[in-house]
């Protein structure tokens, strides 16, 4: 069952939610029917289902209600930009007893995971023994810089980090001439590379679990080690309300402030070429009971539409709308219902990849252990549940207009008012969906190049930036 937080409004109301979702999740199709006109005054804002693959006419002229207003602000042509403030210079003077501190933080940094020896502590120590210089100022500025980017970006090159498309705004949050000003002029070494470290429990769960294993087990602290490496890649705070689903444990958390507000079990890509990649992106609306267009793979590869359009009853029986364009391609849209092949709700998450989360008509797979199954976009349990639980926390609809909108079998786009950010992980140790310490199935095998680089020495002047190649995953969904 959801465990709605009882500090949030409406948590009675949503739980009563979740019976209805149920109910309409298992319930019998309703006729397919398109909802007229798009936009239904006074209620939520929706667009209606492309019925055919042909293109959309023209918008109708926007209302000018409040409703309307608040949830597409007028933008200017040219927005104003405004410049940061230069950063601060990278090599900055230090006294011997902030030095002396930067040498203490070096020695025991492998509590954060990292090694000292990849910050010339050595060189570090020559220096400060000869007391201010030009030479003191440039090794203990350099080694700082060093700790920040490790500690900000994570210590793993990209090239380690396989199917990583994670852009980190950490970078330019917390620049490195800025941080080293703020730690020289508080005094606190220690205290300004702390913030640094990421605000998720897990972090500090990790952390604690280090210190808590023996050098004798170095495999472990290793896992452990990388996997607190991998929370430096993403964003040092992950926001207010965020989807995070853990790829290699299956499950999908809706989460409050870093609490969890419930958990659903995923099915995600097998492994290999539609292996669902590592990601950070916005829902911006919920799409209930939506349609899906079929992949040529299966349209022309399977034939698909030429039985579509040499069977209209069998077409028709199967939601299936096909057309034939001028230069003969066959386009094939299924229409909404409990047999479409994207179930019963989708989220709305731009990205080039073509990765989103989305029901599924073959929910008995949710009970499979190793659920690794699909083309690479996140299935979801319970996901009417889902869908409208973000869409009353996101204030895209009221309870009521959710509930009426799942039920209708319409194809709805409501847009979300609060945008949620959604992330796409893999981690291999990590707190279980009961609070436990755990490790997970390397199902992607992704470990192997994250432990190797470990044990190289640190890499300077390394990128920021993930690869350019972009991976776009025809959802195949017909065969799971």
């Amino acid at each position: 069952m959801i465990r709605l937080l009882g500090k949030f409004a409406g948590g009675s109301a949503v739980a009563a939610l979740v019976a209805t979702a149920a109910l309409a999740q298992d319930g019998d199709a309703a006729k397919q029917t398109m909802i007229p006109g798009g936009q239904q005054t006074g209620g939520p804002l929706v667009v209606p289902a492309p019925t055919t693959p042909t293109p959309a006419p023209a918008p109708s002229p926007k209302p000018s209600s409040d409703a309307f207003t608040q949830a597409f602000p007028a933008t200017t042509a040219q927005p104003v930009v405004q410049a940061l403030p230069a950063e601060a210079p990278l090599v900055q003077a230090w006294t011997v007893a902030q030095a002396r501190q930067l040498a203490a933080l070096i020695e025991g940094i492998g509590a954060e995971g990292l090694d000292p020896k990849d910050y010339d502590l050595p060189a570090l120590r020559t220096a400060i023994a000869s007391g201010p210089s030009d030479e003191l100022n440039q090794l203990a500025s350099q080694s700082f810089a060093w700790l920040v980017e490790d500690l900000r970006d994570g210590r793993t090159p990209m090239d380690a980090r396989q199917q990583w498309f994670v852009v980190d705004p950490d970078r330019d949050l917390y620049r490195t001439g800025d941080v080293l000003a703020e730690a020289l002029k508080g005094g606190d070494i220690a205290a300004a590379l702390a913030k640094l470290n990421p605000t998720h429990p897990d972090y500090v769960r990790l952390k604690a679990e280090l210190a808590a294993t023996p050098a004798s087990n170095a495999a472990k602290r290793k896992l452990i080690r990388a996997n607190m490496d991998r929370w430096r890649w993403l964003a040092r705070d992950l926001g207010s309300q965020y989807l995070i689903t853990n790829v290699p444990e299956f499950q999908l958390r809706l989460t409050v402030r870093n609490k969890i507000i419930s958990t659903y079990r995923t099915i995600v890509g097998k492994p290999g070429r539609t292996a669902t990649p590592q990601l950070a992106e916005t829902v911006e609306g919920v799409v209930f009971n939506p349609t899906w267009t079929v992949p040529q793979s299966i349209v022309k590869g399977e034939g698909l539409g030429a039985r579509v359009l040499g069977n209209p009853g069998w077409a028709r029986a199967n939601g299936y709308v096909g057309t034939r364009s001028a230069n003969g391609m066959i386009t094939v849209v299924q229409q909404p219902g409990p047999g479409n092949s994207l179930g019963l709700m989708k989220l709305e998450m731009p990205n080039e990849h073509a990765i989103f989360f989305h029901d599924t008509p073959s929910r008995h797979l949710f009970a499979n252990d190793f659920r690794a199954l699909s083309h690479g976009c996140v299935r979801t349990e319970r996901a009417l549940e889902l869908a409208m639980t973000m869409a009353i926390l996101g204030k895209g609809a009221t309870k009521d207009e959710a509930v009426a909108i799942s039920n209708s079998r319409k194809y709805t786009k409501v847009k979300l008012e609060k945008p949620w950010a959604a992330y796409i992980t893999y981690f291999t140790m990590a707190s279980d969906i009961n609070g436990e310490m755990a490790t997970f199935k390397d199902v992607y095998g992704r470990d192997a190049p994250v432990l190797a680089s470990l044990d190289k020495p640190r890499v300077r002047n390394r990128s920021d930036k993930p690869t350019s190649e972009v991976i776009v995953i025809e959802d195949d969904l017909k065969d799971t």
